[in-house]
């Protein structure tokens, strides 16, 4: 949470700057990963069972989609396994944002665990995933899935959600809009909404 803190704080020359490295870095990136080329940072291990199945090994992996010059995500993940047969990364230590059509984030993320299919264009986070929206709503669950730009984010388990000392709620699920600006919580629900006045 403290790099998403340390982001938020930046200014927004700082993040466009910041953001354009990024993007420009997860290109290159995905483009070797694709390519199967060697370079010093990866160490690579081909696996004997499918002579068309390559597997490389990251260390420190960065992945963005952009559309008509426009972000849509980044992911980052401190390590990383990518296997070409099935399309899938795997990370480990993930943090990462998502933006909305005025390059702006949306809404920033950090988990133990994620996994990007480029076939199906598909993020899920697993394991002490937190999550922190644009309007400062902050959230918590076991699990999040993100399938595409038109589709809203599913997060379930041990859901707890929480506006600073103004709303704390917990569920089994939660479903974010594709616009990040509203949110339904279902399943052993139980919120309080608290008034910062009386406090």
């Amino acid at each position: 949470m403290k790099l998403i803190e340390k982001w938020q704080n930046l200014s927004r020359k700082k993040k466009a700057y910041l953001s354009a490295f990024m993007a420009i870095v997860g290109i290159m990136m995905w483009a070797f990963i694709s390519a199967g080329i060697i370079t010093h940072n990866f160490n690579r291990s081909q696996l004997q069972t499918s002579s068309d199945r390559q597997e490389a090994l990251i260390k420190g992996i960065i992945l963005t989609e952009t559309k008509n010059e426009k972000k849509y995500w980044e992911i980052y993940g401190e390590t990383g396994k990518y296997d070409s047969n099935n399309g899938i990364a795997i990370l480990n230590s993930v943090i990462g944002n998502f933006y909305d059509e005025n390059d702006e984030v949306s809404m920033s993320f950090e988990s133990s665990k994620g996994t990007y299919n480029s076939k199906k264009s598909e993020i899920i986070l697993y394991n002490d995933t937190h999550i922190v929206l644009k309007d400062g709503i902050s959230l918590k669950a076991d699990c999040l899935k993100w399938s595409g730009n038109k589709n809203p984010i599913v997060a379930r388990g041990h859901i707890v959600v929480q506006k600073g000392q103004q709303m704390l709620a917990t569920a089994d699920k939660i479903v974010i809009s594709p616009t990040f600006d509203s949110f339904k919580i279902s399943g052993h629900t139980v919120s309080k909404i608290y008034d910062v006045k009386e406090k």
